[in-house]
């Protein structure tokens, strides 16, 4: 077959298809909300209280840094194979997890799971992309939306259930049926995938510089201002190191002969502005997600539990927006118009709360949380599917997981600085995290109300410069078959 054969599929085909690739989305998802509830309960009972932060390091640290490889393995291997064996991984890793005996075994579990689940989400995606084209690709968005939202929603609950009516071993062992299962379809199913067209070989050298320059900054990300101050030499030194590797691999991109990522992909205008926008919409999302309990504790004065409920519209609303952008991009010819539209709702949104970030009553918080969540999710599938749409299927799951590495690392950084612009300041926040009913006085709450009026402000920054991008976006046609990408206009 050609590098752009599509296989026919029948709708009821995709949807059976789409099963076994929901479960492992779900997979690596769910993974990344249930394990933060339990893990109190892990520290408690493994007796290791100052380690507990390399549970989620190490996870996190391993699924960015081999996310790009999974791509190229797709695109050499094919998709089914290399999802089989980043499911068994998973599943493995899982099965290590449950029997840690200690947080650093634990913590080096997590990085085999994560090694395993750092292909799940960009995988089932670049899946999809075969299977259905650009064009027809929105109508399966709900699906896919509410693989996350069932993980946003479900994820901290269960994992919090598990941890204190079950073990905490059991949020790791309730991946195994979920993971044999997804195996299993996904192995019988994706047996008519057409076969990528053009061989390629394996960049080991770039891989490599690319894990060097991703694992020293995102742990810098994850020390700076809790571990270690963000001017000591440790993290300066980490940031450093970052930087060498990556200039390295910038290097190593434009020279050899078939790159971890390659310039093709790297180089495209369509690529290069629907990544930055999309990784800074998910920088905006993650970073208030992480942040917003503290605000709602000790600024709006909520519970612990009342506040998980209050964070239900901002889950919820990327799932709406997402659903809406996907199902749009199947009738409109301007696919740009909603998550341009969307972000400048979300921009008004969020400047009414920093405007505003002590005192709005809580109905119209939720509204304008909700409204700026739904303008964040249009941009998500628009720039996925974008991507998608201008590279050809033979570099498809390099596309793929490069714009995944690159939303991640986003994330990552916006997140961080969130919570430097929180954290950093007085103990306010500090005081809030570890006393579910923390008495501030008025003092207090008014210095914590500022801090996060700057946490709006540079959300509102940030968004501005992903209308910049998306604006300047290429919108090339959709395809609606087997034809190859757009050529660029300029």
């Amino acid at each position: 077959m050609s590098s752009e054969t599509r296989a026919d599929f029948s709708r009821p085909e995709i949807l059976s298809i789409l099963v076994g690739l929901m479960l492992a989305m779900l997979l690596g998802a769910l993974d990344q909300t249930i394990v933060a509830t339990a893990m109190p309960t892990i520290g408690r009972e493994l007796g290791d209280i100052e380690q507990l932060p390399w549970v989620v390091t190490a996870y996190l640290l391993a699924s960015v840094a081999v996310t790009p490889l999974y791509g190229k393995l797709a695109d050499i291997h094919g998709r089914r194979v290399v999802l089989l064996s980043a499911i068994a991984i998973f599943v493995v890793g899982s099965v290590a997890c449950a029997l840690s005996p200690s947080v650093p075994i634990l913590a080096l579990a997590r990085g085999l799971q994560g090694a395993g689940g750092g292909g799940l989400i960009s995988l089932s995606q670049t899946i999809i992309a075969d299977i259905v084209s650009p064009r027809e690709r929105g109508r399966y968005q709900v699906h896919i939306a509410s693989v996350f939202a069932t993980s946003s929603l479900a994820g901290p609950a269960l994992g919090g259930l598990l941890a204190d009516h079950v073990h905490w071993s059991a949020i790791f062992w309730i991946n195994i049926p979920l993971g044999l299962v997804a195996f299993f379809i996904t192995s019988d199913r994706l047996r008519r995938l057409p076969r990528v067209g053009r061989p390629h070989k394996l960049d080991i050298a770039g891989a490599l510089m690319l894990v060097f320059a991703t694992t020293p900054f995102l742990l810098a990300l994850s020390w700076g201002g809790v571990k270690f101050p963000w001017a000591s030499t440790v993290v300066l030194g980490l940031f450093l190191v970052a930087i060498v590797f990556t200039l390295a691999f910038v290097w190593r991109t434009r020279t050899a002969e078939e790159p971890l990522i390659p310039a093709t992909v790297l180089g495209d205008q369509v690529v290069k502005t629907a990544t930055m926008a999309a990784g800074l919409a998910m920088g905006v999302f993650i970073g208030l997600s992480i942040v917003m309990p503290v605000y709602l504790e000790g600024v709006v004065g909520l519970t612990a539990s009342m506040s998980g409920l209050a964070l239900i519209p901002l889950m919820i609303g990327t799932v709406i927006g997402a659903t809406t952008a996907g199902r749009s991009m199947a009738r409109s010819t301007n696919y740009k118009r909603l998550p341009l539209a969307g972000m400048a709702v979300a921009l008004v949104a969020c400047a009414i709360i920093a405007w505003r970030p002590r005192g709005l009553p809580l109905p119209v918080l939720e509204a304008l949380l909700l409204i700026l969540t739904v303008g964040l999710g249009t941009v998500l599938p628009t720039a996925t599917v974008s991507i998608q749409n201008a590279v050809a299927r033979s570099e498809l799951g390099a596309a793929t997981a490069a714009s995944n590495f690159f939303r991640q690392i986003g994330s990552a950084l916006v997140a961080a600085v969130f919570g430097a612009i929180v954290f950093g300041g007085s103990g306010v926040a500090r005081e809030v995290t570890q006393s579910e009913h923390a008495a501030l006085d008025p003092a207090s709450i008014e210095a914590l109300a500022q801090a996060f009026r700057h946490v709006y402000i540079g959300a509102c920054i940030l968004i501005v410069v992903a209308m910049v991008f998306f604006a300047a976006m290429e919108m090339r046609p959709l395809r609606s078959g087997a034809e190859p990408p757009a050529e660029s206009g300029h």
